[in-house]
C-alpha cells in the first residue's frame, strides 16, 4: 500500500508581511536597576541581605511574589555582580528593570480638545443617553445596555483597575454621583473613613483612598499625560453615554493605578506593584494599555499571580503593525490563560493599519480608531491605538461580570472570545477572527449566572526554558507526527478497490491552524512541545469513521498516512473532546495537494476560529512530556 507522509498545508488569508514591516523597539531598562528572585528552596527573600551584600542595594520588594527590586547604579562592578548573581545557585532569576510604554498612536494632525459645551455644539446626537458615541463601529453597545440588569448597589459594581498614567478625578465624568458625575471612581472605604496618615486597612499603603501613584508612592495619581484619563473614560463609557447630561451612575468602578509618567513610560517594577495592588484590593479586571518588546519573567509572574486569583487581564496588542506571533509584545504575549490580547479595528471592522496582530497570540479585535473620551481639564479628545481598543473590552468585561459574578477571569476570556462577531477581514490576524460583540456578550453572560468558577491549572513556561526538546528518534515520527492511532475501516485492504486504513496523529490543532505553513524538517524530528491529554478522536473520510483514543498532542502540524483511496478533495472531520469530557468540538477540513511540499495536506480554511480558540485554551494548562 502506497503511503504519503505529509505536513499540514494551511491556507491563511494573511496580509503580506512586507506591508507590516515596522519593527518593535528593542527593550530598554532603568539604568542600574534589576529584578531578582531567590529560590524558595534556598530560603527566598530571607537570604537576600547576605546574598546582595557588596553587590546591590535593595530598593523594594514584592512579598506575594518573592521578587525584589535592587540597584547597582554607579557601581563599576555592575556587570560582574550581575553575572555573579545570575550564576548563584540560590538565585532563580535576575533581569533588568525594563521600560514599558503606552500603546497610543501619535495623531497625524493637530490635537483637538473639546469641552462638554463644544461637544454639544458639534455633535448634538451624542447627548442622547441611549446612544453610544465614542465609536461608530457596530459593536451593539446600546443594545447591551438594554440587556443589563438593574443592579445599583456599590457591592454589585465590578472593579476595573486601569494601570496607566493616572486619572483626573476632578473631571465631570469621574466626580461622585451626588455631584453630577458617574461615581465611577473606586473608593477604599477603610481609608476613606479612617485616619489621615494611617494605613487603616493595613495593606501597606497609607491613605490610598481611590488608588495609588507607584512613581511617587502617594495617593495622588493625577494624570500628567492624558492617556490614563482617556482609557478610564472608555471603560466607563462601555456602560453609558459619557457625553450625555445628566450622567448616569456608573455600573463599574475604576481603580486608577499610576505607573506611567508624563510622556507615557514607566518601569516593569512599578507595573508589577500596580498589578499586585489591583489583585489584592479587589479588582476583577486589569486593563494594560501599554507594553514592551522585552520579555520579563517577573512580569510574567505578576500576570500569573492575577490568574491564580481568577482576575481577567486585558492587554493591548501594540501599535507597530507587526506580528506578535513572531515579535512578541509584553504583557500582551504572555500565555497566561486569563490574559486577553486585543487588536485595534476600524469602524468598518477591519484591522487598523497600526495595530499589531497574531493568529496565535492576539485574541480579539476591538474599536481603536478615533475614539472620543475624557482627558484632564474636563475635556474630551479623540485618540487611536490598541490602548483605546483594550479598555472597551475591559469595560464590557466588567459589565459581563456584573451579570455572572461567579465566573473566573479565564471563563470571562472564553466568553468574550466565543461571543465575538466573526469577521472575514480578521481571518488569520486574530485567533477568533472576530471583533468583540457587546450585546451578545451581555446576553450570554446573563445565562451564566449559576455557572461555578473554574479554570485549568497553569504553571508558567518561562521564555528561557522553551528550547525545543530533542526527538527520541524513529522515522515514523517525522514532521511532528505523534503517537498514532490505527483502526481499519470496513473492507480494508491493500488492493486498488479497498478502503484505506488511516493513521492519524492528533496534534494541537488550533495552534496549527493559526500559523503559516510549517515545512517538514527531517533534521528536527521533535521540534514542538508535546502535552498529556486524554481525548477521543474521530476521523471521517467520506462515509467511513475511524475512532480511537489519543493520549498525546503536539503543536507541530497534522500529519497522516494515506494511500490512493483517499482522493484529493476528500473531507476530513476531526471531533475533539475536551479533557473533562463535557464538550466535543468538530473541525472539518478538505484534503488538498501542496505543490510546494509535493504532499497531501488538510486545509481548514473555513474552520470557526472562535471554536478553535476554545480548544487551544483547553490545552493551556496541560503537562509537558
Amino acid at each position: 500500500m502506497k503511503r504519503i507522509l505529509s505536513c499540514l498545508f494551511i491556507s491563511l488569508n494573511l496580509i503580506s508581511i512586507a506591508a507590516w514591516a515596522q519593527q518593535q523597539p528593542p527593550g530598554t531598562a532603568v539604568p542600574g536597576e534589576y529584578l531578582i528572585k531567590f529560590k524558595a528552596s534556598s530560603g527566598g527573600a530571607a537570604i537576600a541581605q547576605n546574598k546582595l551584600m557588596g553587590k546591590a542595594s535593595l530598593k523594594g520588594s514584592f512579598p506575594g511574589l518573592g521578587i525584589m527590586q535592587v540597584s547597582m547604579k554607579g557601581d563599576a562592578n555592575e556587570k560582574i555582580n550581575v553575572e555573579a548573581l545570575k550564576n548563584d545557585p540560590d538565585v532563580e532569576y535576575i533581569e533588568p528593570n525594563f521600560i514599558l510604554e503606552k500603546s497610543e498612536v501619535a495623531p497625524n494632525g493637530p490635537v483637538e480638545r473639546l469641552s462638554y459645551e463644544q461637544l454639544v455644539s458639534t455633535n448634538a446626537a451624542s447627548t442622547d443617553p441611549s446612544t453610544y458615541a465614542q465609536s461608530s463601529a457596530n459593536t451593539g453597545v446600546a443594545a447591551a445596555w438594554v440587556e443589563m440588569t438593574a443592579l445599583s448597589q456599590v457591592s454589585d459594581k465590578v472593579v476595573v483597575a486601569v494601570v496607566d498614567t493616572g486619572l483626573d478625578k476632578r473631571h465631570d465624568v469621574f466626580k461622585p454621583y451626588a455631584m453630577g458625575g458617574t461615581g465611577a471612581l473606586w473608593v477604599n472605604e477603610a481609608e476613606a473613613n479612617g485616619l489621615p496618615g494611617v494605613d487603616d486597612d493595613q495593606n501597606g499603603f497609607v491613605d490610598d483612598i481611590n488608588g495609588w501613584n507607584f512613581i511617587n508612592n502617594t495617593g495622588n495619581f493625577l494624570d500628567d499625560d492624558d492617556h490614563g484619563t482617556h482609557v478610564a473614560g472608555i471603560v466607563v463609557g462601555a456602560g453609558q453615554n459619557i457625553f450625555a447630561r445628566p450622567l448616569q451612575e456608573s455600573k463599574v468602578l475604576v481603580m486608577p493605578l499610576k505607573f506611567l509618567g508624563a510622556g507615557g513610560s514607566g518601569s516593569t517594577a512599578n507595573a508589577i506593584r500596580a498589578i499586585y495592588y489591583a489583585v489584592n484590593n479587589g479588582a476583577r479586571v486589569i486593563n494594560n494599555s501599554w507594553g514592551g518588546a522585552a520579555y520579563s519573567r517577573a512580569l510574567h509572574d505578576a500576570i500569573t499571580y492575577a490568574y491564580d486569583r481568577r482576575v481577567l487581564v486585558v492587554s493591548a496588542a501594540g501599535n507597530y503593525a507587526s506580528n506578535n506571533d513572531l515579535q512578541p509584545m509584553y504583557p500582551s504575549s504572555y500565555d497566561v490563560p486569563s490574559n486577553l490580547s486585543v487588536a485595534s479595528t476600524t469602524r468598518f471592522d477591519d484591522l487598523s493599519s497600526f495595530s499589531n496582530y497574531g493568529a496565535n497570540s492576539v485574541h480579539v479585535g476591538s474599536p481603536g480608531e478615533y475614539i472620543e473620551s475624557t482627558v484632564p481639564g474636563n475635556k474630551t479628545m479623540k485618540m487611536s491605538g490598541t490602548s483605546m481598543a483594550a479598555p472597551f473590552v475591559a469595560g464590557m468585561a466588567g459589565l459581563a461580570f456584573r451579570e455572572a459574578p461567579s465566573l473566573s477571569g479565564y471563563q470571562m476570556k472564553q466568553l468574550i472570545m466565543q461571543s465575538a462577531d466573526q469577521n472575514n477581514y480578521l481571518n488569520g490576524l486574530v485567533s477568533t477572527s472576530a471583533r468583540i460583540d457587546a450585546r451578545y456578550l451581555i446576553e450570554t453572560s446573563k445565562q451564566m449566572v449559576a455557572i461555578a468558577s473554574e479554570q485549568p491549572s497553569y504553571k508558567p513556561s518561562y521564555l528561557a526554558e522553551r528550547a525545543p526538546a530533542a526527538e527520541s528518534g524513529g522515522a515514523a515520527a517525522g514532521c511532528g507526527l505523534v503517537k498514532a492511532v490505527t483502526r481499519q475501516g470496513p473492507g480494508s485492504g491493500s488492493g486498488a478497490g479497498g478502503t484505506a486504513g488511516v493513521v492519524v496523529g492528533l496534534l494541537l490543532v488550533p495552534l496549527v491552524l493559526w500559523q503559516v505553513l510549517r515545512l517538514c524538517d527531517p533534521k528536527n524530528k521533535r521540534r514542538y512541545e508535546r502535552f498529556k491529554m486524554n481525548s477521543e478522536i474521530r476521523v471521517s473520510v467520506g462515509d467511513r469513521e475511524l475512532i480511537g483514543a489519543v493520549n498525546t498532542i503536539s503543536e507541530g502540524g497534522l500529519s497522516f498516512n494515506t494511500d490512493q483511496a483517499l482522493e484529493k478533495g476528500g473531507i476530513v472531520t476531526m471531533r475533539i473532546q475536551s479533557p473533562d469530557g463535557h464538550e466535543v468540538i468538530e473541525v472539518q477540513g478538505q484534503v488538498v495537494w501542496s505543490e510546494k511540499n509535493q504532499a497531501y495536506g488538510v486545509q481548514f480554511a473555513n474552520a470557526k476560529q472562535g471554536t478553535l480558540a476554545m480548544i487551544r485554551d483547553w490545552t493551556s494548562g496541560l503537562i509537558k512530556t
